[in-house]
């Protein structure tokens, strides 16, 4: 199905001398991962107050994501509403990764890899997750998760992964955990249209808040960070309070139809990328998708 979405005033001038053959080789896309983190919310629950319109008690049920509202000053995606993620980082390819789980092949049918960059993907994905909200999806062995990673000395860890100066696969192995690739799910493939200077190849997950582990704000490269229904944000953007690409907001979407995260863990995704276009029409620049229905 063809949608258009509005181009961001930021992309509108790289947008038009696109559409003027005034354009470059496009960037080669970098491998990337992003995970929407999940948990049921029932009505009365108190969320991030005054975040994304959200006044923590809509009375609604349903699902609510881990979302980050990235820094005005980035070089990409600048302002927007994120789920966590990020790029993949060469450490991320090492083949003697602690792992549990299905495996770097059945992965690679699902997100339509090869085995060796499948493998990457999960971890990066599992990674930025940790890195950028403190929830490790790893445990000691495939029937069980680590609960509790608010320490000081799991947050030396993940400011050591931030900074580059720890592999991930090095923290998992001194600290005896696996890679629990279970607990996610494939979920999308989007990648940056050719026009933008910076463009990534991305994988969406979807995983569920571990059981007994709490998501924070953790700085960086977010401003803010919390906990809002989908439908909370989705409402937020339409009264331009918040402000989404293209794959988040179809994600959201499709978080905000689910009755609850047991829904979405059990649905039956097929992956396909989706690389957005931009098209001129009359005097406006519509940026546009062919997203799976």
């Amino acid at each position: 199905m063809i949608r258009d979405f509005p181009t961001p005033p930021t992309l509108g001038a790289a947008a038009s001398a696109w559409l003027a053959d005034e354009r470059p080789a496009p960037a080669v896309p970098r491998p990337a991962a992003t995970v929407l983190l999940v948990r049921n919310r029932e009505a009365g629950d108190a969320g991030a107050a005054g975040a994304a319109g959200d006044d923590g008690d809509d009375g609604v049920d349903g699902v609510e994501a881990f979302m980050l509202h990235r820094q005005a000053s980035m070089a990409f995606a600048a302002g927007m509403y994120v789920f966590p993620g990020g790029g993949v980082d060469p450490r991320d390819a090492e083949t003697d990764l602690p792992w549990a789980g299905p495996s770097p092949q059945e992965w690679g049918t699902w997100l339509g890899a090869d085995p060796a960059q499948a493998a990457a993907l999960v971890c990066a994905a599992v990674r930025e997750t940790f890195e950028e909200c403190g929830v490790l999806l790893a445990g000691p062995d495939r029937d069980a998760v680590v609960t509790d990673v608010s320490g000081a000395d799991w947050e030396a860890d993940r400011q050591a992964l931030t900074a580059h100066d720890l592999a991930f696969s090095d923290l998992l192995r001194r600290r005896d955990l696996v890679l629990r690739t279970d607990l996610l799910r494939p979920w999308a493939h989007w990648v940056t249209p050719e026009f933008e200077s910076r463009r990534y190849d991305t994988r969406f997950f979807l995983a569920c808040l571990p059981a007994g582990q709490r998501a924070r704000h953790v700085g960086g490269e977010a401003a803010s960070s919390g906990w809002w229904p989908a439908s909370v944000v989705l409402a937020a953007r339409e009264r331009g309070e918040v402000a989404l690409m293209p794959p988040t907001l179809v994600c959201l979407e499709e978080l905000a139809v689910a009755a609850d995260v047991e829904t979405l863990l059990g649905a039956e995704r097929s992956v396909v990328p989706v690389m957005p276009w931009v098209e001129r029409d009359g005097d406006l620049v519509a940026l546009r998708a062919d997203v799976p229905s």
